[in-house]
């Protein structure tokens, strides 16, 4: 079966494959699935994280309960949207370590937009993703 996503990372953009992820996506034709914005609410209740490497730790549980729903998994992820509050180079590279784990070697399309606010004062990041079905 030839790859359902393809990945390029074409010489004269910048190399975001070292990085982890990919500059481009081509999706084969087949069903889409659109997953909304994950943030750190946990599915159990308790209390949202105050840190942001913990809250992106429970928006990959999220994000990988969400695939396991689809019978889905990162390798189908397209492109993954990130918004974080604030964003800064450091906290983006607090937040990317959890974010690459929930890839799980997949390098998918990714934007990063930084926001002034999301759902709920106590969120700093929300992640959806845009995944091509399996089969």
């Amino acid at each position: 079966m030839p790859d359902q996503i393809t990945r390029l990372n074409p010489p004269k953009l910048p190399n975001s494959e070292a990085i982890g992820y990919s500059q481009i996506s081509i999706a084969a034709p087949g069903r889409m699935a659109y997953i909304s914005g994950q943030v750190a609410l946990p599915p159990e209740g308790g209390p949202v994280p105050a840190d942001l490497a913990e809250q992106m730790k429970v928006v990959a549980r999220n994000l990988r309960a969400a695939l396991e729903a689809l019978d889905a998994g990162p390798e189908h992820i397209v492109i993954a949207k990130c918004y974080v509050v604030d964003l800064t180079p450091e906290r983006l590279a607090a937040l990317m370590p959890p974010l690459l784990e929930a890839f799980d070697g997949a390098k998918p399309s990714l934007t990063g937009i930084g926001v002034a606010a999301l759902a709920g004062p106590e969120f700093q990041v929300e992640v959806e993703v845009t995944v091509r079905l399996p089969g």
